[in-house]
């Protein structure tokens, strides 16, 4: 696979994190890396997740906003905005 993302790289990382959606909503989730520039997200499943919404991480008060870069049925890869 032809690695896209511009520099730096995501550290890998095993972190749990809620998408939260803007209707005040959210969804469980674990972090398998992170940046300063994006993540990617294990989830129970995609369907219903929005292009849009914000990360917490509790563990750190780590909170961003994101915009789905890429799905598949368990995975979402974002960007931070």
């Amino acid at each position: 696979m032809i690695e896209r993302r511009t520099p730096p790289p995501r550290k890998r990382t095993l972190k749990a994190g809620t998408i939260v959606f803007k209707s005040g909503g959210g969804i469980s989730a674990v972090v398998r890396n992170l940046s300063d520039s994006g993540a990617l997200l294990d989830v129970e499943s995609v369907i219903g997740i929005p292009d849009k919404f914000t990360l917490f991480i509790e563990a750190n008060q780590f909170k961003r906003e994101c915009d789905v870069v890429w799905r598949l049925p368990n995975r979402i890869g974002v960007r931070f905005v």
